[in-house]
């Protein structure tokens, strides 16, 4: 079976998107049968992709602007995959709308359907293009990938498409190691991005009442696609003026600097309105880093009872979360523990297997309809 990925959202910046895409990739490159073939697809005017991006992989690498290859394939449904990249019989796209192909299986990934709740607090070309065609490219799609079974229900009963299409592929836990537990309590963590559906202003909120509580409480840092603090949103008045001064803002981090970052925080803090799984919260428990998070979404899913889980829109409750792990040594420990033990649950190759076999039932489908 020959295979290709959409592989752009890893091209450069891997957000939780990219790191899903380059991680599924990688586990299944190593599970592939000696007649398998896996191409990864990149398209863009200034980035290139590397030589070798995954062993026991082929690059291809188109020089076109990624906003008018969209464009095209999701407006027009043009030009074919063939015509930029070898014939495949299994085409997966990382987001929710097709790949136009000739005659490949086509498989398309929904994260989570935040951008029908909340079109206007989306990326442009989201907000352009998803709404109006995710139920139709969903229907026609040969198989779905998805990465929660929140997810799966969500997708199997908005978009009315039968629960044995969509195929539930988890992502995988870092191959880090256990940390050791820091001799000092080290800053309160985020990781993510500034989209209002990541909640930051509640989350500086009940820093600021922690900080009005716990006047010694750790810095919050705040890593990501964040650039400056320009891009954060403080309270008003005294308190803002308050955090201002406590919160580090790092920008961008690379994997290597992201792993210092969980080694060094007293705990991660995921205050998100949505999420389809939530991948820095299991980052966070594969090393053992405690984590409060929002009882939205998949969070609980990925959680289970190894975190405290917090309504996001209560700014009291989720300041006094902080404050109970800040104030609990052994609070602290257990939650490492169980996260720890809910991290070993989530595998990359146990995803790629089930994804192979989303594949296969993709091209059988396929086939049988033409």
């Amino acid at each position: 079976m020959d295979i290709l990925i959409d592989y752009r959202p890893a091209l450069r910046q891997r957000t939780g998107v990219g790191e899903y895409v380059h991680g599924l990739a990688a586990a299944l490159a190593t599970r592939l049968h000696p007649d398998d073939s896996l191409s990864l697809f990149s398209s863009s005017w200034k980035d290139r992709l590397p030589p070798v991006p995954i062993p026991r992989t082929r690059p291809i690498d188109a020089r076109i602007p990624v906003r008018a290859l969209n464009f095209a394939w999701h407006r027009l449904g043009w030009p074919p995959i063939e015509w930029l990249a070898p014939a495949a019989h299994v085409v997966h796209s990382p987001h929710p709308l097709l790949i136009p192909s000739r005659g490949a299986a086509r498989v398309v990934t929904i994260h989570d359907l935040y951008f029908l709740d909340r079109p206007e607090q989306t990326a442009a070309e989201i907000r352009r293009d998803y709404p109006a065609l995710a139920e139709a490219h969903a229907r026609q799609a040969d198989g779905i990938v998805v990465n929660s079974k929140h997810t799966q229900l969500e997708v199997s009963n908005r978009f009315g498409v039968p629960l044995e299409r969509i195929t539930v592929c988890y992502p995988g836990r870092p191959d880090w190691p256990q940390r050791r537990e820091p001799s000092a309590l080290g800053p309160i963590l985020f990781v993510g991005t500034a989209e209002p559906r990541k909640n930051l202003p509640r989350l500086l909120e009940a820093y600021a009442q922690l900080l009005h509580r716990v006047t010694d409480a750790p810095d919050l840092v705040i890593a990501g696609t964040i650039r400056t603090s320009g891009d954060v949103t403080f309270p008003a008045g005294s308190a803002g003026d308050r955090v201002r001064q406590r919160v580090k803002v790092t920008g961008y981090v690379t994997e290597d600097e992201r792993q210092r970052l969980y080694r060094e925080a007293s705990m991660l803090v995921l205050p998100s309105l949505a999420e389809g799984f939530g991948i820095t919260a299991l980052e966070a428990m594969a090393i053992g880093v405690p984590v409060v998070a929002s009882d939205r979404g998949a969070l609980p899913e990925v959680i289970g009872d190894a975190g405290i889980l917090v309504d996001p829109e209560n700014v009291p409750d989720l300041s006094n979360a902080l404050e109970r792990v800040l104030a609990d040594s052994g609070m602290r420990r257990s939650m490492a523990e169980r996260g720890l033990r809910r991290a070993e649950q989530f595998s990359w190759s146990e995803s790629a297997e089930r994804l192979y076999e989303a594949y296969r039932a993709a091209f059988r489908r396929r086939r049988s309809t033409q």
